[in-house]
């Protein structure tokens, strides 16, 4: 596997091309200035809007300027995750953040007044100006929010502290990307060298004990110097969450956090128990792996190593890219084309180099394309991660090309189903080209790991979200000690009680920057579940669920996420779902405890 010593090392054709959203800075200038008075514009229909044409004018100049804004924001912040360290990038950043507090403040007059009106007054608008039919369904759709909208003053107070709310998030992306540095480790020349987040991946999955001790020992030792300090960012975090709701009227943060997708507290509630009441599987699969690895104790840095050894695959990003082509053959020739787009046009940045942000992920820039971020290690895990974030850009590429701009971007909710289905996808085509036995086991034993993953670790994180949002809700100051101990209690609950605990351990939710986008994670679960389902029905050449599935990925957000699952055969407000995806894991960890 290459290893970069700094970005202009990696070839152009692993890097993505920012110039496809600007080709010069001064071009970001330009849109940044139009933003700026279209922002003075917006506000000058304050107090203006008084017939359908000028409501129609109002919203017709937003969206303009929403589309700018979207372009100058996602291009300072993809050029900040190309390196966290390079300045002149973070300050980019930082005034596409204060642009968009600007923004926000001269629209912030707009809900209120929305919802000062009766319903036929609106009616007679969109009855009188016929442009207004583009907008309509968004309008009606506001009405909901009547109940937690302010007064226009306190609108723009909320929206002028904005970048101030955003701290907490941002001071920890800073400390996890920019300031962290995990010490050295040994290397196989027995030489001590720095430890990087990609190494370790790789290292906490050696088959040598020593060696993942040493990496997991050596990757939480920041992470419990800077305890206190990541516990203030997250504490405050979740303070201005609950303080949100409340200034909203929300019963509590977590029904503001559902109400957008329309999704009944029961269904997030729902998953979280009905997981808990299976759980014993996943407690049989710790005790396979210890039994597996014939330790006479189990630890967390045991659990990530694969259970077949010598069987570890390296794989190029070239032949990972092939054989995602070939695992995704039953999703059609057209998702096929797309995906070898993608790769020929440089929409994705794959390798990991000093200062780059760390992890994965899909930003759709809707009237540009995808920009996919990967920390490629040539490993299994880097082609599960590759054909996770494809899916994300199909979704977002179909989605922005089927849609008007208003609907095209779909729900956070909706988001991880399209990745799921192409690692359940890619799972079984490994499988089935698979003659030997090892590999095979190998492959089952990366699936089972996967799955807890994507399922079990997320409703686990989750219920820690739930709990520790309701103390701050009832007033129990957040430290690290309250973190400490709730996370323990969980972890034991979800792992079994094989486990030796380590210090580290408790201290595992002070590296997850998912806990700074209140009530995310449990949509990696749900979406494993209704991606289960899926895969499972396009594999079986269930060719009905196959065009549903299509349509469900062109679909934006031109629906609710639970109506337009339900369209494809898949029913979260029921607990069948996750009981069937619950059911696969037991299924899985039989056929493995038998090899």
């Amino acid at each position: 596997m290459p290893t970069y010593t700094n970005r202009n090392e990696v070839p152009v054709y692993e890097k993505w091309n920012l110039a496809d959203i600007y080709t010069s800075i001064s071009k970001w200038e330009d849109d940044y200035q139009l933003i700026e008075k279209l922002a003075v514009q917006l506000k000058g229909y304050d107090e203006k809007i008084q017939n359908g044409s000028s409501l129609y004018q109002y919203l017709q100049q937003r969206e303009v300027l929403s589309f700018h804004l979207n372009k100058v924001y996602a291009y300072a912040m993809l050029l900040v995750d190309e390196n966290t360290r390079e300045t002149h990038a973070q300050s980019l950043l930082e005034r596409a953040k204060q642009l968009s507090v600007k923004v926000s403040s001269s629209t912030s007059f707009f809900m209120p007044y929305l919802l000062s009106l009766d319903e036929p007054t609106l009616k007679r608008f969109i009855d009188e100006e016929e442009k207004l039919d583009y907008f309509a369904e968004d309008l009606w759709e506001s009405f909901r929010y009547k109940k937690h909208v302010l007064s226009k003053e306190k609108e723009e107070l909320i929206s002028q502290l904005g970048e101030a709310l955003s701290v907490p998030s941002h001071t920890f992306g800073m400390i996890n990307n920019a300031d962290i540095k995990f010490g050295e480790v040994t290397n196989d020349q027995g030489e001590g060298v720095e430890l990087t987040r990609g190494m370790y991946a790789k290292l906490i999955e050696d088959e040598n004990r020593d060696k993942r001790k040493e990496a997991y020992k050596a990757y939480y030792r920041p992470y419990l110097q800077l305890r206190n300090s990541i516990a203030s960012t997250l504490s405050g975090a979740i303070k201005n969450n609950v303080t949100l709701a409340k200034i909203r009227q929300y019963p509590s943060a977590l029904e503001k956090a559902l109400f957008g997708d329309k999704v009944p507290r029961e269904v997030y509630e729902n998953l979280i128990q009905t997981t808990k009441k299976n759980i014993a599987p996943l407690h049989r699969y710790t005790c396979i792996r210890k039994d597996k690895l014939k330790l006479q104790e189990i630890r967390q840095y045991d659990m990530s190593v694969p259970l077949v050894s010598g069987v570890k695959q390296e794989i190029s990003y070239e032949e990972a890219y092939e054989t995602m082509c070939k695992a995704l053959a039953p999703l059609g020739q057209e998702y096929i084309e797309i995906l070898k787009e993608f790769k020929d046009h440089c929409y994705i940045d794959v390798r990991e180099t000093p200062g780059k942000r760390s992890g994965a992920y899909n930003l759709g820039v809707y009237g540009v394309h995808p920009f996919i971020l990967l920390n490629h290690q040539d490993d299994l895990d880097s082609l599960f991660t590759l054909v996770h974030e494809c899916g994300h850009g199909v979704h977002s590429r179909l989605s922005s090309e089927h849609q008007p701009q208003i609907t095209a971007r779909y729900s956070i909710f909706v988001a991880e189903v399209a990745s799921t289905v192409n690692e359940v996808l890619l799972i079984n085509y490994l499988l089935n080209q698979e003659k030997d036995n090892d590999v095979r086991n190998h492959l089952l034993n990366h699936f089972i790991d996967q799955f807890k993953g994507t399922f079990f670790t997320q409703v686990m994180f989750a219920e820690f979200e739930l709990i520790t949002h309701e103390l701050s809700e009832k007033g129990i100051p957040l430290n690290v000690e309250v973190f400490n101990q709730t996370y323990e209690k969980l972890f034991r609950e979800y792992n079994g009680d094989e486990i030796v605990f380590d210090d580290e351990v408790k201290f595992g939710w002070s590296r997850i920057p998912h806990f700074y986008r209140p009530f995310y994670v449990y949509k990696y679960a749900t979406g494993f579940a209704s991606a289960i389902h899926l895969a499972t029905k396009i594999l079986e050449g269930d060719q009905d669920t196959l065009h549903a599935y299509l349509e469900f990925l062109k679909s934006g957000s031109s629906d609710y996420p639970l109506e337009l699952l339900k369209k494809t055969g898949v029913d979260l407000t029921t607990p069948n779902p996750i009981e069937n995806t619950l059911k696969k894991f037991e299924e899985l960890v039989e056929e493995f405890s038998k090899l």
